[in-house]
């Protein structure tokens, strides 16, 4: 064999050595080992962007977190302890005794605790900070170190081009830009429960009365915050003991002249893309859906871009995904989601405003009416008011 083959030969062995070394040394940097793990009670609807792989990287490799978010309703956050074995998850012999009936708390010897809560409703954030209310038979909590409104979509109205041209004429709508308004939504609300048909505002080509569909706020949290913002408009902003005692009868007639309503968001956005101005004139759903939509389908979506339209009520409601915090390292969570990089991909990818009035990135590049920043909000109502609104819907 001559000098040549044989330094040829050393050369190619000295360069897989080099990458398998480099391989080595970077899975084992950031394996799970080096890493802090932290557990994340977490509330639905950001399941894909908290498992984007950037996201995942980021977290690992920048902030040294190894994340693991377990599923809960929003609910159970505050009615059972926030141990993972109340899911079912950490330890076994504890999960199966509580599945047998036998009770657990937070400081129960051996349970496995969380360092943070993800809520996906502000008012349970909000509700989780204040003591347990032992009348309702709710667990004790951990006491919250930190916290922020992290994530954050507003409540919008879909519709169509048509729609909304018939609506700017009857004074309801407004264009600011190319941003659509409703400036009038006491006024729409009326024709819904005037009974108008769409007929009735020119729209011949629609047959039934003017409605918007929407999820169920009785079982939905886009529904229960969508009334929200209902009662909130009806009351001048500021809901009151006197006034929603005015109001809820008003919002009741609404409810029950709405029909029927489905449960699930996501199958509500879905039908109104399947079956166009025909099918679904008008729903409600979140800002962050048609970015997600885009995302996921940009076929579909440049099929439909120059035909639907996004509606903003003036004022809307955020609808704000919260992370509570209750150990130092979930401290280190909370810093996490402040990254740039982060809001990039929680915005770009997944629809996520973050920031006080919804960011700084620009929001241009979805091609669709939709404003840099939102000003004209209602605050989010508190839990009692919540249930009060949604008991007097369900007749209780």
């Amino acid at each position: 064999m001559n000098n040549k083959r044989i330094i040829g030969i050393a050369i190619f062995v000295a360069l897989i050595l080099v990458i398998v070394g480099i391989k080595f040394f970077s899975d084992n940097e950031f394996s799970d080992s080096n890493l802090t793990t932290i557990y994340v009670a977490t509330g639905g609807g950001k399941e894909d962007f908290l498992a984007d792989e950037e996201v995942v990287k980021i977290l690992r490799k920048k902030y040294k977190l190894n994340v693991i978010y377990d599923s809960w309703s929003n609910g159970k956050t505050v009615l059972w302890p926030l141990i993972r074995e109340q899911y079912g998850f950490g330890d076994a012999s504890i999960a199966d005794r509580i599945a047998k009936g036998e009770k657990f708390t937070i400081t129960s010897p051996g349970v496995s605790k969380y360092d943070a809560l993800f809520t996906s409703d502000q008012r349970f954030y909000d509700y989780y900070q204040v003591s347990p209310n032992k009348e309702k038979d709710e667990a004790d909590r951990y006491r919250v170190l930190d916290g922020s409104l992290t994530l954050n979509t507003p409540i919008v109205i879909y519709s169509w081009a048509e729609i909304v041209d018939v609506l700017i004429n009857e004074g309801i709508v407004t264009k600011n830009g190319n941003v659509y308004y409703i400036t009038d939504m006491e006024k729409l609300m009326n024709y819904i429960l005037e009974g108008k048909k769409w007929k009735d505002i020119g729209l011949t080509s629609l047959y039934g009365s003017i409605n918007i569909a929407s999820t169920d706020p009785v079982n939905s949290s886009p529904g229960a915050t969508y009334y929200g913002l209902l009662l909130a408009i009806l009351s001048g902003g500021e809901v009151t003991t006197d006034n929603i005692k005015t109001n809820l009868p008003k919002l009741k007639e609404f409810y029950i002249k709405s029909g029927y309503m489905n449960n699930a968001p996501a199958d509500l956005f879905e039908r109104y893309l399947k079956t166009g101005m025909g099918g679904e004139p008008m729903i409600v759903d979140y800002e962050k859906s048609i970015i997600d939509f885009a995302n996921a389908n940009p076929t579909g979506f440049e099929q439909v871009k120059n035909k639907i339209r996004i509606l903003y009520p003036s004022p809307t409601i955020w609808n704000s995904h919260c992370l509570a915090v209750f150990t130092e390292e979930g401290k280190k969570l909370l810093e996490a989601f402040n990254d740039e990089e982060i809001q990039k991909i929680a915005w770009e990818r997944y629809g996520f405003r973050t920031g006080i009035t919804g960011g700084s990135y620009d929001v241009s590049s979805i091609g669709l009416g939709i404003p840099q920043q939102l000003t004209s909000i209602v605050t989010s109502l508190k839990m009692d008011t919540y249930d009060e609104l949604i008991n007097y819907l369900k007749g209780e």
